[in-house]
């Protein structure tokens, strides 16, 4: 089964979502990639990402033809330690459990003392990372393993890049 991490990049009302499948944790180059323009998109709230953010991932979760096992966001799974929903957990459901989830953060949340730290690279900033469907200790691990030297793991950089360019085109074009 392969893996994919998700992302997704915004204009007030619309969004592109984008996903890069890969199938070993230290693969630096993608094998398949979708992209997904989503219209309709919400404001951002403050601890209630997943009211903008679901609606494109599930969209490009549909085009993926791959079977997936895990799926990396760049977010939290649980927003605290009392398992309080994060966008992860609104991932899982809506996907009805059918792979386990990877929450890696870029910032610290308010409450989310419990994210497992990963220092990558020669970095002082740590990833946050969170999970559903297998251990934190599995999924801090599976990121410390994913290629490339600095913080963030080559394969999330080139799906956020992936995003970022649909939304280039949309402005441009």
């Amino acid at each position: 089964m392969m893996n994919a991490c998700l992302d997704v990049h915004y204009l007030p009302t619309t969004a592109w979502a984008a996903a890069v499948i890969f199938n070993d944790w230290t693969d630096s180059k993608p094998l398949n990639q979708y992209t997904v323009f989503v219209q309709g998109c919400g404001a951002y709230e403050p601890g209630k990402l997943y009211l903008r953010e679901l609606k494109p991932l599930m969209a490009v979760i549909e085009r993926i033809k791959e079977p997936i096992h895990v799926y990396l966001i760049d977010a939290y799974c649980y927003l605290s330690s009392e398992n309080e929903p994060g966008l992860g957990a609104y991932v899982y459901t809506a996907i009805g459990g059918r792979s386990a989830i990877i929450g890696v953060a870029k910032n610290r949340f308010r409450r989310s003392h419990h994210a497992t730290e990963v220092f990558r690279g020669n970095s002082k900033r740590p990833l946050y990372v969170t999970s559903i469907g297998l251990s934190q200790e599995d999924a801090a691990s599976r990121i410390s393993a994913m290629s490339g030297e600095f913080r963030i793991p080559t394969l999330l950089k080139f799906v956020d890049q992936l995003a970022r360019k649909g939304m280039k085109e949309t402005t441009n074009g």
